[in-house]
């Protein structure tokens, strides 16, 4: 078997019109991470950000937990949960992997360690009322590297930052939402549904507008002051790629008439 058949079975994609839908598929090992996971997360998201026709991606999870992280069997029998082939997409093929239509995680269940790293990878999350999220890799001898000690901070509070990584407690979805790690609780057993009802407001919007407001607001977190020129200049350029697009003139035409706009995400 091919590396690319196995990460056939160990990730599914799918498309729903204009919205991606990546599941990771090991049920039995409780979704965690190996380099099967890496590889088809990966592809499957690299697939999704070429073709045009997909506008959002919603990645979630087989069965009833999310992702449990890496998998610490394979990597105690000596193995790589890495992607081979594609080293710097990162943990899961997903923490390093920036991509232009935006990411949505749909959590059931628990998501930890690098299943919250994930998450927090995601542009957006939606999560049941029965999911679970931390990162207990200092209960283990571990630092959430993964992008854990790196985006957690940036997303909630400092203080709850801090708790969270440092006692390695998890905490359930209604405090996800609360701290800002989520930015919708779903009806139960519906995160999925709602997931990918999100992602496709998002696919009603103009393509080449949708990718440059996700890499601006990216790449704006890390300027400085917001009356600094060097943010300014990024969002001039930004703003030129927008015009000179054929979706402004679309949109700008179909206001006119009255109709809904045909994008061509060019």
């Amino acid at each position: 078997m091919s590396s690319t058949d196995v990460a056939t079975a160990a990730v599914q994609y799918e498309r729903h019109g204009f919205v991606g839908v990546i599941r990771i598929n090991r049920p039995e090992a409780r979704n965690a991470v190996n380099a099967a996971v890496a590889i088809g997360v990966g592809q499957a998201l690299a697939e999704a950000d070429a073709d045009p026709a997909v506008r959002a991606a919603v990645i979630t999870g087989a069965g009833d937990v999310f992702c449990a992280g890496a998998d610490l069997k394979a990597i105690g029998r000596g193995e790589s949960i890495d992607d081979p082939d594609h080293p710097e997409r990162g943990f899961a093929g997903y923490v390093r992997h920036f991509v232009g239509i935006p990411t949505i995680a749909a959590v059931a269940g628990p998501a930890l360690g690098g299943g919250t790293e994930i998450v927090l990878a995601s542009d957006l999350a939606v999560v049941d009322p029965g999911a679970t999220l931390g990162l207990p890799e200092v209960k283990r001898g571990l630092m959430a590297a993964a992008g854990g000690v790196i985006r957690l901070q940036r997303q909630v509070p400092h203080k709850i930052a801090l708790e969270l990584a440092l006692t390695g407690d998890s905490i359930d979805a209604f405090s996800a939402v609360g701290f800002g790690l989520a930015n919708k609780l779903s009806a139960p057993g519906a995160a999925l549904q709602e997931a990918v009802e999100l992602a496709e407001r998002i696919a009603r919007n103009a393509p080449v507008s949708v990718r440059e407001t996700k890499r601006m607001i990216h790449r704006a977190a890390g300027l400085g002051s917001d009356w600094d020129d060097d943010a300014w200049a990024l969002n001039d350029r930004a703003m030129g790629r927008v015009l000179r697009s054929d979706d402004v003139r679309e949109g700008v035409r179909a206001f006119a008439e009255r109709r809904t706009p045909a994008w061509t995400g060019r």
